[in-house]
């Protein structure tokens, strides 16, 4: 990385002394004296040095999510150029020029459009998909970093200062800003505003399977030309999820960095049916996208320990249950005391793993495991239950809030299940497990 970044602390990190515990996945290091002074001077706003061990310690504590860099701006405006895929939105493309006027170019492809539209770079004579809308843009882009902006997503001012300095590490290959929904009128808008799909929340963290921010969407996402290059672009042959796979290959031979103090405003689907539908699409890139990552997607990433405490719960074993959590959460303190973590942090870690696991559960049953769970009455008891975390928020946001929540799980469930069918796997609706490891020196 580069001298004179600056690091910040995750917000989910919790330091003991010389252990870092948090990221996600979740992470325990053991700092010796030297990274412990480091870390101090840190975070307390001395910038990063070019001692090759002290570089090193920075990289591996942002690699595991536990410190977010904030590096000093290289790139401008001048080295980036908009591309806008559209299709049937004048009026959208339109603010989306009004608002990147100080980029070096914006190429906007029409992709098969009923009325052509004026100013266009590009125009396919019937629709192709948003992929290769993108493709044909980027690659007549000349600036170092593309700037990929859906016709309904609209910057807001200093987006670019915002996101362009991550850039400054040769290894980021692409930054995504924060995605939120434009406020407007209705139940549907306000339930975007708080629960919409493309929106990953406000804190930074590293982009990667299987973590707490596992993909970013190409309604609004800057990426080195370079980048684009070497994996040829988008995927045209996939309609949805072509985003996630861009990514994910990119991480190959990269990182990806989510930069939520850049924002980007987005539209959100006005009526009930359609947004219902484009729920149901993004469920169906599940199994294409399992067909091409394997494991690195998953409806529900759990120790074992925390499924088989919950297994039992769900066969009616509650008894047996609340042993195998206790237990497990007993034995923890003891497996990490060589490694010096404190007891009642083992036990904490314990606790939240085994209550964060029911979460988790819980999304996947309402997302992809409802069809299994219909057809006897102690599935149907489990798939209720289920539907407790959607109840409790609806004591804050009201009950029609909480029907749409529970339909947004559905349909994309539905649409999941569809694509699965599809494509014939079953990857999708499979959980992955994995254990908290030793602290690492």
């Amino acid at each position: 990385m580069r001298p004179g970044t600056r690091l910040l602390l995750d917000g989910s990190a919790r330091r003991r002394g010389g252990l870092l515990v948090g990221g996600s996945p979740l992470r325990l290091i053991r700092l010796r004296a030297g990274g412990a002074r480091l870390l101090d001077g840190w975070l307390a706003g001395t910038p990063l040095g070019s001692d090759s061990r002290e570089q090193a310690l920075a990289r591996r504590l942002v690699d595991a999510g536990l410190l977010h860099p904030e590096p000093p701006p290289e790139l401008t405006p001048a080295d980036v150029t908009v591309v806008v895929p559209v299709k049937d939105n004048p009026e959208g493309v339109a603010r989306v020029l009004a608002a990147t006027g100080e980029v070096a170019d914006r190429i906007v492809v029409d992709d098969g459009s009923a009325a052509p539209l004026p100013g266009a770079r590009v125009r396919h004579a019937r629709p192709e998909g948003p992929a290769a809308a993108r493709n044909a843009g980027w690659r007549l882009a000349r600036t170092e970093v593309v700037a990929f902006l859906d016709s309904d997503a609209v910057p807001e001012p200093g987006w670019l200062a915002s996101a362009l300095p991550q850039f400054t590490d040769p290894r980021v290959l692409a930054v995504a800003p924060r995605v939120r929904s434009a406020p407007g009128p209705g139940a549907l808008a306000r339930y975007e505003a708080v629960r919409s799909s493309l929106d990953l929340g406000p804190a930074p963290a590293p982009v990667r399977p299987l973590s707490r921010v596992s993909y970013v969407p190409s309604a609004a996402l800057l990426v080195r030309r370079s980048a684009l290059s070497a994996v040829d672009g988008f995927d045209p042959g996939l309609r949805f999820g072509e985003d996630v796979d861009l990514v994910w290959r990119l991480l190959e031979s990269g990182y990806v960095r989510y930069q939520p103090a850049a924002v980007v405003r987005h539209d959100p689907r006005p009526r009930l049916r359609g947004w219902l539908r484009q729920r149901f699409d993004y469920g169906t890139s599940a199994a294409p996208l399992a067909r091409r990552h394997g494991r690195d997607l998953s409806c529900a990433r759990l120790s074992g320990w925390s499924a088989a405490a919950w297994g039992l719960l769900a066969a009616g074993r509650p008894g047996a249950a609340l042993a195998v959590a206790a237990v497990t959460t007993a034995l923890l303190p003891r497996k990490l005391r060589p490694s010096g973590v404190p007891g009642a942090e083992a036990v904490r870690l314990a606790a939240s793993g085994h209550l964060g696991a029911g979460r988790l559960l819980a999304d996947a049953v309402r997302r992809a495991w409802w069809p299994l769970a219909l057809p006897s009455p102690r599935g149907r008891r489990v798939l209720l239950a289920s539907l407790l975390p959607c109840l409790a928020e609806s004591v804050r946001h009201g009950p029609v809030w909480a029907a749409l929540r529970i339909a947004d799980d559905l349909a994309y469930g539905t649409g999941v299940w569809a694509g699965c069918l599809r494509h014939r796997t079953a990857v999708p609706l499979l959980p992955s497990f994995t254990e908290v490891g030793r602290p690492r020196p």
